[in-house]
């Protein structure tokens, strides 16, 4: 790990100044990826902001919305008793994530700042397009079992690890972030992330220095506070990262879906919104084979690699049992 400046601040007016005026300054909340990154020469910071200090922990509700700080802690996020009681989903899908430790320090705008877990990204001896654009992407002939099935491109084809992310995505959330001049604005989940392209090494719709202090949830997300489930599948039971996650949520009346929310996890460089799925169930009385149909339209534009075709099938299981569960079918 090579040197670099530690700055303290107590106030985001002052984080995001002094990171715009450093190309090469980063923020750091809790560290749990930007440090790993640093210790295997990925990111190379010259100075790192700390924000602990901010306060930007508070989760409340406001004007129909629930507000997330940033630097609310996963753990206290997934246990709030709003968050349980309202957005389940969300609860289950941070428990499903890292370790009870990492949780207890990684905090929600990391979180949705986490970088890719691609072997080739954090191996320096190999080519990397997204760690250094130009020299090509080792995944793509290597060993690809982990990646993506949705709008790769020839420049990475690695996925989003987050867990959180995925049911933030289903619950229509909305990033707020504040820039160095002070100015605020909002950003849609669905647009939050970026899907490779030519230009992998860019995660996010973020400008350099622009600084996220909270997630807001729509109060109506809570409609779907009965009937959802974060469901993920991984090689082992802890301390793994989804194969495929699917984050599934239903508001039902008269025993017919309403409105579906469903997005999935480990099949893109982003969260993806399975809208084929929403839509094949939306005003539809839930059955095995309209289940099964729906799943089946979302999957059939996999574009599968050498080594990961298995997604394919097992993106269609995932997506079955996910929304089962989530209706309460009467699967285990």
């Amino acid at each position: 790990m090579r040197p670099f400046k530690f700055s303290k601040v107590t106030d985001v007016a002052a984080a995001t100044q002094l990171v715009s005026g450093n190309r090469e300054a980063k923020f750091m909340a809790g560290g749990t990826n930007l440090l790993d990154l640093m210790k295997e020469g990925v990111e190379r910071p010259s100075e790192l902001i700390d924000l602990s200090r901010l306060s930007l922990t508070q989760i409340k509700s406001v004007s129909g919305v629930i507000s997330i700080g940033a630097l609310a802690k996963n753990t206290d996020t997934a246990n709030h008793p709003l968050i349980r009681r309202d957005y389940p989903l969300l609860t289950q899908a941070i428990l499903a994530g890292a370790s009870a430790q990492i949780r207890n320090m990684a905090t929600n705008g990391g979180n949705l700042m986490q970088r890719t877990r691609c072997t080739y990204f954090y191996d320096v001896g190999m080519p990397c397009n997204k760690r250094e654009p130009g020299t090509g992407c080792g995944a793509m002939e290597g060993i690809n079992k982990a990646h993506a099935l949705f709008g790769w491109s020839d420049k990475c084809i690695a996925t989003n690890p987050s867990d959180m992310n995925v049911a933030l995505l289903a619950l229509d959330a909305v990033v707020k972030v504040q820039s160095a001049d002070g100015k605020q604005r909002s950003i849609s989940f669905g647009e939050f992330h970026r899907l490779p392209g030519d230009t992998p090494e860019k995660d996010n719709t973020l400008a350099h220095g622009e600084l996220i202090t909270s997630i807001e949830i729509p109060a109506a997300s809570a409609a779907y506070a009965s009937n959802s489930h974060y469901l993920k599948v991984r090689d082992r039971s802890s301390y793994a990262f989804a194969l495929v996650s699917v984050a599934a949520a239903f508001e039902t009346k008269g025993g017919l879906i309403q409105k579906s929310r469903i997005a999935m996890g480990g099949v893109a460089h982003k969260p993806w919104r399975a809208f084929a799925t929403e839509k094949l169930l939306d005003r539809k009385r839930p059955t095995d084979e309209l289940i099964k149909a729906a799943a089946e339209a979302e999957m059939k534009d996999a574009k599968a690699l050498e080594h990961n075709r298995y997604k394919v099938e097992l993106g269609k299981r995932a997506l079955v049992l996910a929304i089962k569960r989530a209706l309460k079918m009467g699967v285990a």
